[in-house]
């Protein structure tokens, strides 16, 4: 499914009018019917509820005035709160507010402290509050009064659904600058916004839905349209059930590459996340004296030692060992547990100089490049870069703060700059490709903030790559399932209590939900 800024929503409506011939009035009617619809599911019945209206002097509060009409057609009590004058109405709202005027409905100015003492009277007795003050045109904060009026709604604790998008979020970032109003329910309309789905927007939405407002399929598919929500419908076609005639060497080889001492869980976790992901071998590259270790802990896992430093992290004289490897394999992971040290720099940009396959970077492997991002560019083979925020911060140079308030343009930017997958982990994570599609994720829960998460991620992204999913396909999927197994172990555990080692215990049972949804498709 796609995601829209508020520029291609309102590019969208534009088109739709003029190439289809839809008025834009007809669009407005269609807003409010859908999100009327959603009331009354929630009420079972409108008739003889008191219903209050906040609607603001654009065309969301145009809604708002539909919404009103309807309602008050149903039998409610209604009464609907106008900030802003007539005059400042657009066309079609000045169109709506006249039809609920004729119809004698009740509709109060809200435009000063004054007429907060009706308005606080009504919410008091009120079983339902609409939000139709701001749309996805709204930037930087509410004004003082708007603010107060969102303070009261969210101090009633009456139930608020949302027109389009909570008053107060930005629909691009998902930013709050200051209040903002907080619905039970979002009704949106042709589809999500990003910033419906971004932190910390999406903690003012509640239960979202996607209404059709009759705008034409065509224009919603628009290939333009670059931003996409990961969802089950995109991802279950990769995940196909195994053939009769197979082997372990049909679903790949992966290559793990990394360890130190006292960090030799991660490149574990890594190799057991692409096996337990499907891939059908797995060998993991460690520095010599770690080769006990590694064994020990996984007996599915290979294992091939590597020349090593005094402080036991892997040495220039391991370079063409590990150039042998990578002939021999269809996927590389290098960065896990590697640690930070003086070669690093030059081991993770030999591998790209002389990897023939895809490679992915994690962890101390894109530490090492802080710096020398060059090496990235112009590969002949696809890279995957997983940074989380603090690892993008320093290899873009910028702030964390300035990466997590614009994470989805940043993603995008850097992965076409420099020609690369990037995966910027965090709540939401965000997948970019070189050519500008970007993928948001919403699976996933506080309990995978937990050591050893990143490295299961690594390696299920590496072992999708080596049952041959493109790239990017690997980076996005592996997040969903990644994400949808810390969901489950939630379920069974908790979240506080939970370990990577729960989500490579349950990713399993998600594969094979996957595979027997789309087994039960083929048979219908």
């Amino acid at each position: 499914m796609k995601l829209l800024n508020a520029r291609e929503m309102k590019d969208i409506d534009t088109r739709a009018s003029r190439e289809y011939g839809i008025p834009s009035i007809v669009l407005m009617e269609n807003a409010g019917i859908r999100t009327v619809e959603v009331i009354e599911e929630l009420l079972v019945t409108p008739a003889g509820k008191h219903i209050v209206i906040l609607a603001g002097r654009g065309n969301n509060g145009g809604d708002g005035l539909v919404i009103a009409r309807h309602l008050v057609n149903s039998g409610a009590q209604v009464d609907t709160f106008l900030l802003g004058t007539v005059s400042d109405l657009t066309a079609d709202a000045r169109v709506n507010f006249n039809i609920l005027s004729n119809m004698k409905a009740g509709i109060f100015p809200l435009l000063a402290e004054a007429d907060l003492d009706k308005l606080l009277l009504s919410l008091l007795s009120c079983d339902l509050i609409v939000d139709a003050i701001y749309g996805i045109g709204f930037k930087g904060s509410l004004n003082v009064l708007e603010s107060r009026v969102a303070q009261m709604v969210n101090w009633s604790r009456r139930p608020v659904v949302a027109v389009d998008i909570p008053s107060g979020v930005e629909a691009d970032t998902g930013a709050v600058h200051g209040e903002a109003i907080q619905a039970n329910h979002t009704v949106t309309f042709a589809l999500p916004k990003i910033g419906l789905v971004l932190e910390p927007g999406k903690e003012y939405v509640g239960t979202l839905s996607v209404a059709d407002i009759s705008i034409p399929l065509t224009l919603l598919r628009d290939a333009s349209i670059r931003t996409n929500l990961i969802n089950e419908a995109l991802i279950a076609p990769l995940i196909r059930p195994r053939f009769s005639e197979s082997h372990k060497g049909t679903y790949g080889h992966a290559l793990i590459v990394g360890g130190s001492r006292g960090m030799t869980g991660a490149v574990v976790m890594t190799a057991v996340g692409a096996l337990k992901s499907g891939s059908g071998l797995v060998t993991a590259a460690v520095p010599e004296s770690l080769l006990p270790v590694v064994d020990g802990s996984v007996l599915e896992v290979m294992t091939t030692p590597l020349a090593q430093t005094r402080q036991g992290t892997i040495a220039l004289e391991a370079l063409p060992a590990l150039e042998n490897l990578l002939g021999t394999v269809s996927v590389c992971a290098i960065g896990p547990g590697m640690s930070r040290y003086e070669e690093a720099r030059a081991v993770i940009s030999h591998v790209l100089e002389r990897s023939g396959v895809p490679v992915v970077i994690d962890a101390d492997g894109l530490n090492a490049l802080q710096g020398e991002v060059e090496v990235l560019r112009g590969r002949q083979v696809p890279v995957v870069i997983t940074p989380h925020p603090g690892e993008m911060a320093r290899l873009i140079g910028k702030s964390v703060e300035e990466v997590q308030a614009d994470r989805i343009n940043i993603a995008r930017q850097t992965a076409e700059e420099w020609g690369v997958t990037v995966v910027l982990k965090g709540n939401k994570t965000v997948i970019a490709t070189p050519q500008g599609e970007v993928y948001v994720n919403i699976t996933g829960n506080p309990g995978m903030a937990t050591a050893g998460s990143g490295d299961v991620l690594c390696g299920m992204i590496t072992g999708l790559i080596a049952q041959g999913l493109k790239p990017h396909q690997a980076a996005f999927a592996g997040v969903f399932l990644h994400g949808r197994a810390g969901d489950l172990a939630a379920q069974a555990r908790g979240q506080r209590g939970m370990v990577a080692g729960d989500l490579l215990a349950a990713l399993p049972d998600v594969l094979r939900g996957l595979e027997t949804s789309q087994a039960n498709m083929g048979e219908e």
